[in-house]
C-alpha cells in the first residue's frame, strides 16, 4: 500500500527522471549523432515559451483580484511582504555563501550560444524599460517579464477596486489562471520525450561530465536546505512566540512538511498547512491571508534553489560568478523566481525561464537547470511551505502582539 501510494505521488518525476536517463545513455551511445533529436527538444521548449505570457498575467492577476478583506489585507500584507523578503534575502545569502565555498559547478565550461547583449543604458532607463513598456502588445513577449508582472499585478488591483461591477472580471482572472495551470500539465505530458531528446543532444555533444554537475549539486542542496529548515525556522518561531511556538511548530508542521516533500506543489500542501497553522495558534484572518499568498509568492527553498542554478549556468556559460554587485542581482532575481513560481504543476520550469530570460542566457540553459530543478524539488517544496507557516506566525507576532499565538490558541 505504501508502495502503491509512493508511485502515485511520485510517479511523474520519475517519469522525467527515467526519460533524462534514458536520454543521457542514447546521447552517451549515439555521440554526435544525437544532434539530429535537438528539434524534439525544441519542441517542448517553444510550448513553454509560448504559454509563459498568459501564465504570469492570469496567476498573478488572479492572486491579487481574489484577496478578500482589502483593509486588513492592506495592514498584514506590508510586514507580510516584508517577512517575505527577509526571509528569502537570507536562504539566498546562504546558498550564495555555499557555491562560492563548495563550488559544485568548478572547472566545468560548455561552449553554448549565449543571446547578443544589448548596449548598456543608464540606470535610470533600465529601471524604466524594466519595469514598464511603451506599448501595450510589448508585455506579450517573454522579453519584457517585469513590466508583464507590474501591470498583472495592478490589474489584479483594479479589479478589487472595481467592486461589484469587477466581479465578472475578477472571476475571469480566476478562470483563466485555471485553464493556463490546465495547458501547462498538458505541455507536460510532453515533457518526457521532449528532455530525453535535448539531454541526448546534450549529453551527445557535450559528454557525460554534465550530469556529474546534477550529482555535486545535488549532495549540496540536500543538506544546506535540510539545516534551513531544522536552524532557520526554529530561529523564526523562537522570534515568533518564544519557547512555546519552537514547540507547537515542530509538533504540528510534520503533516504539512511530509505532505509538501511527497506532492512537490505548494498549493497541494496548502489544505495541510492551514490546519497546521491553525493548530499552532496562527489567527484565522492572518492564515487565510499569509499561507495562500505564500503558497504562490514566498518561497524560501525555491530561493535556495535559484540561486544554486544561477551559480550553475555562470560555470557553464563560463561567467564569473563573484562580486558584491553580482551577489545582490542574483538575491534579486532569486526572490523574483520565488514570487513568480506557483504552486501548479511547471512553476518550477516558470522561474527558470525568468532566470534565463534575465541573465540574457541561450535557450540551451533551460532544460540544464529544469533537471536540477527536478532534483532538488521536494526538499525545496518543503521548505516553501514550512517557510509560510513560520512566516505567518512572524506576522502574528507583530500584528497581534507578543500573546499573539497564545491567544488565538486559546
Amino acid at each position: 500500500m505504501a508502495i502503491k501510494h509512493f508511485l502515485r505521488q511520485w510517479r511523474f518525476t520519475l517519469i522525467l527522471i527515467g526519460s533524462v536517463a534514458v536520454g543521457a545513455v542514447i546521447g552517451k551511445m549515439t555521440g554526435p549523432r544525437a544532434e539530429c533529436l535537438k528539434p524534439f527538444g525544441d519542441i517542448f521548449l517553444n510550448l513553454l515559451y509560448t504559454a509563459v505570457v498568459p501564465l504570469v498575467f492570469f496567476s498573478l492577476a488572479s492572486v491579487v483580484a481574489g484577496s478578500a478583506n482589502l483593509r486588513r489585507l492592506g495592514r498584514i500584507a506590508a510586514w507580510m511582504l516584508l517577512i517575505f523578503a527577509i526571509t528569502g534575502l537570507i536562504s539566498a545569502s546562504l546558498m550564495i555563501t555555499a557555491v562560492k565555498i563548495f563550488k559544485p559547478a568548478e572547472g566545468l565550461t560548455l561552449q553554448l550560444e549565449q543571446t547578443a547583449q544589448e548596449e548598456s543604458k543608464p540606470l535610470a532607463q533600465q529601471c524604466v524599460d524594466t519595469f514598464t513598456v511603451s506599448d501595450f502588445q510589448q508585455l506579450l513577449t517573454r522579453k519584457n517579464m517585469l513590466a508583464l508582472i507590474v501591470f498583472a499585478l495592478l490589474t489584479g488591483l483594479a479589479s478589487q477596486a472595481a467592486g461589484d461591477k469587477g466581479k465578472p472580471f475578477r472571476e475571469f482572472l480566476v478562470a483563466g489562471a485555471c485553464v493556463m495551470g490546465q495547458l501547462i500539465k498538458l505541455i507536460m505530458l510532453y515533457a518526457p520525450i521532449g528532455l530525453a531528446a535535448y539531454f541526448a543532444h546534450l549529453v551527445g555533444v557535450f559528454g557525460p561530465q554534465l550530469l556529474g554537475t546534477y550529482a555535486r549539486a545535488a549532495i549540496l542542496y540536500y543538506p544546506l536546505s535540510m539545516v534551513y529548515f531544522v536552524v532557520g525556522f526554529t530561529l523564526y518561531a523562537f522570534l515568533a512566540a518564544g519557547r512555546t511556538g519552537v514547540r507547537r511548530f515542530w509538533t504540528y508542521i510534520p503533516p504539512a512538511a511530509l505532505t509538501a516533500w511527497g506532492t512537490g506543489s505548494s498549493l497541494a500542501a496548502l489544505p495541510a498547512n492551514l490546519e497546521s497553522a491553525r493548530r499552532i495558534g496562527v489567527p484565522e484572518d492572518i492564515r487565510d491571508i499569509v499561507l495562500p499568498l505564500g503558497a504562490t509568492i514566498h518561497m524560501d527553498g525555491s530561493c535556495l534553489a535559484a540561486i544554486l542554478k544561477i551559480a550553475v549556468l555562470f560555470a557553464l556559460f563560463g561567467r564569473d560568478f563573484s562580486g558584491l554587485e553580482t551577489y545582490a542581482i542574483a538575491a534579486g532575481i532569486a526572490l523574483l523566481t520565488g514570487t513568480v513560481m506557483s504552486g501548479i504543476t511547471g512553476g518550477g520550469f516558470l522561474g527558470e525561464m525568468l532566470i534565463v530570460t534575465l541573465y540574457g542566457f541561450g535557450p540551451e540553459a533551460l532544460p540544464i537547470i529544469s533537471m536540477l530543478g527536478i532534483f532538488v524539488d521536494p526538499p525545496a517544496t518543503m521548505v516553501n511551505v514550512s517557510g509560510d507557516t513560520v512566516a505567518a506566525m512572524l506576522v502574528t507576532r507583530i500584528v497581534e502582539g507578543k500573546q499573539g499565538i497564545s491567544i488565538a490558541s486559546a
